[in-house]
């Protein structure tokens, strides 16, 4: 199995190695070719999602496909830009010289996706490693097993292999995957498998971006308007049942208003979803057994004050809302990834914040309230991936704002340049004149120690634009 690995991945690397891949013309085409791919495969695509996660075509197309396109689209746009050389100050100590820094491919890449959104979050990494000019090797989520399938058969009709190709298979796939040597790994997924793929990547000296989760906390100050916060709050967290990497894990609200809040959670629920969720097409389903066992076991850690109904048989678990969880409880302590919503009661957002010191550092944190003070106040007191203030999710929407997390929740961006970025190598560059050279530099020393640290102090501070 291996060995056949090492054939892909040298397929691509003698391909890369041509040089073809580094042209604007090469990588606006393949760019146009995965946009023609996801057009002629869409309605397999949509099908695939919603027998793996029973995602409505809306929702699937909404999440999945469209935010791929919205990258392409932006990438094609903005990849003659982007790939300009930047101009940079030399010192005066090379002059006469010219710098620049140019965004060069790594070469062949290796990007392992996920199951809770294994369409865009395998496809959206793609487009920044094919706009930065490298070759690809995907390994989707076998949880997803009918959107992986789909998505080889996409690949397989619309890339040559030496330039992308789909490697199906389970964990045993991606752990011998990960012995061969790639020049950039990029990884979605938990932090426990992200720390083995890092480790991985280490013997080899690979580049990795991780793009993890954690537990996503939401304040909840007094003075937000509930109505409008609930809907944003519920929408986030239950969007794909709860699987989402940064869905709102848990409220810490102000007392204050946290009995109001939950009666609005409640509503925002019923609205959305009728009072039978289980019959909503616009509800989805826990990916597999041993997922929906372990969300089931949280629900004995706090008191039901909407929801916790369930069907094993379907996978199905109802939009859930606890209070009186305590905080070392197993639901407070691990990452949920799932429809259940623990709201945490605290005097103030001075206690909430204090309450997020010393834990992991998520990848992304999100506050209602209309105080700009306050705002402000938690920006400076917390750390996180991402930050939304007044709204959840959306933030990691679009090309414009990098995507990425922090500590536990990630290294690395993509998203639009950062994508682009994060698969190219900035390479630094510069040009002399070999007209002038002045043998002051030169052995023998013709300076004392004094003269030469005033003329280096001089010298080597004094950038040319």
């Amino acid at each position: 199995m291996s060995l056949g690995f090492a054939e892909v991945i040298g397929r691509q690397r003698s391909f890369f190695l041509t040089g073809a891949t580094r042209s604007l013309e090469f990588r606006r085409a393949q760019l146009a070719r995965l946009r023609e791919g996801l057009e002629a495969h869409e309605a397999a695509l949509l099908g695939a999602l919603h027998a793996d996660l029973r995602k409505s075509p809306v929702d699937a197309y909404a999440t999945e496909v469209g935010l791929v396109m919205g990258e392409i689209g932006h990438a094609r746009r903005h990849l003659g830009r982007w790939m300009r050389p930047e101009r940079r100050g030399t010192p005066w100590f090379a002059w006469p010289a010219r710098g620049e820094v140019r965004s060069e491919p790594h070469g062949v890449a290796l990007i392992l996706g996920p199951w809770n959104y294994p369409c865009q979050l395998m496809l959206s990494p793609l487009v920044g490693a094919l706009a930065a000019g490298n070759c690809a090797v995907l390994k989707p989520s076998e949880h997803a097993p009918r959107t992986a399938g789909a998505l080889e058969q996409m690949v397989k009709e619309t890339f040559p292999a030496e330039v992308v190709t789909v490697v199906s298979g389970g964990r045993e796939t991606a752990e011998a995957l990960l012995v061969e040597q790639f020049d950039v790994v990029f990884f979605t997924g938990s932090s426990g498998v992200g720390r083995a793929v890092m480790g991985a990547a280490a013997r080899h000296l690979t580049p990795v971006i991780l793009e993890l989760g954690g537990k996503s906390p939401c304040l909840v100050a007094a003075d937000a308007p509930l109505g409008t916060s609930a809907r944003r709050i519920a929408w986030g967290k239950f969007l794909n049942a709860g699987q989402t990497c940064v869905a709102p894990d848990h409220i810490l609200v102000d007392r204050r208003v946290a009995g109001a809040l939950i009666e609005a959670l409640r509503g925002a629920i019923r609205a959305f979803y009728g009072e039978d969720p289980q019959r909503s097409p616009d509800y989805g389903r826990i990916i597999n057994r041993a997922h929906f066992d372990r969300l089931t076991g949280y629900l004995a850690e706090g008191r039901i004050v909407h929801g916790g109904g369930r069907d094993a048989a379907d996978l199905y678990l109802e939009p859930t809302i606890l209070a009186d969880v305590p905080p070392g409880s197993k639901v407070m302590r691990e990452e949920i990834f799932g429809p259940i919503l623990p709201v945490m009661v605290c005097e103030g957002m001075d206690e909430a914040v204090a309450m997020l010191r010393g834990r992991p550092i998520p990848l992304a944190l999100y506050l209602f309230t209309r105080d700009r003070g306050l705002q402000e106040r938690v920006l400076a007191a917390t750390q996180s991936g991402g930050v939304c203030v007044n709204d959840t999710v959306v933030h990691m929407i679009g090309a414009g704002l990098p995507f990425g997390g922090q500590g536990e929740s990630g290294m690395g961006a993509y998203h639009g340049r950062s994508g682009f970025e994060s698969f190219s190598h900035r390479r630094p560059v510069m040009r002399r004149a070999l007209g002038f050279d002045p043998r002051l530099r030169y052995p023998p020393t013709q300076l004392t120690l004094a003269a030469m640290k005033r003329a280096l102090r001089y010298l080597l501070c004094q950038i040319r634009g």
